[in-house]
């Protein structure tokens, strides 16, 4: 288990198994959910909760997710200000409003999660086959085909995008062509 405290929440991700008091976790939780992987071969499990400090968890989400071989990470990124979780793992995306709380949407990574990451007002996804962007209230502003090697950059309001070698520029916002 590993717990993460971000202003009044607490953020406790587990891989490779369930927590020890994973039922009891549920029952006190206003929300739980489960997801089954698509494919059950190769897949692994996750436990992600949400609690304010010292408190049971009042979300507890967990899954079998694929692909779980290296390089597909589960991760998370949590926007206290907005109260906003994001969840990534195998090709499994959640979205949660802490405040309610209640998923706000379900999203697929093509090919496999890598890592969500903050940029100002916009939230980066990358996965084996795709950046996509939302904002930090969790609505999906733009998505891009990519395919390996690629890897990216932010400065201000811009993405240098190189895919293979061919070097393009967008808008961090909109994902167009600068």
């Amino acid at each position: 288990m590993f717990r993460v405290s971000l202003g009044e929440y607490q953020v406790c991700c587990q891989s490779d198994s369930y927590p020890d008091l994973l039922d009891e976790d549920r029952q006190r939780a206003a929300l739980a959910e489960h997801f089954e992987a698509a494919n059950s071969v190769g897949s692994a499990v996750c436990f992600v909760s949400v609690s304010r400090l010292f408190e049971w968890p009042f979300l507890v989400v967990t899954q079998r997710f694929s692909p779980a071989v290296a390089g597909f990470h589960p991760g998370c990124l949590l926007i206290p200000e907005t109260n906003t979780l994001f969840i990534g793992a195998g090709t499994r995306l959640l979205g949660y409003d802490l405040a309610q709380p209640r998923r706000l949407w379900e999203d697929e990574a093509d090919t496999g999660f890598w890592s969500w990451c903050r940029h100002g007002s916009a939230v980066l996804m990358s996965a084996e086959l795709e950046l996509a962007a939302w904002d930090t209230h969790g609505r999906k502003l733009w998505t891009r085909f990519v395919e390996p090697p690629w890897a990216y950059t932010v400065s201000g309001d811009a993405i240098r995008l190189d895919v293979m070698g061919d070097v393009s520029h967008l808008r961090l916002e909109t994902g167009e062509r600068i």
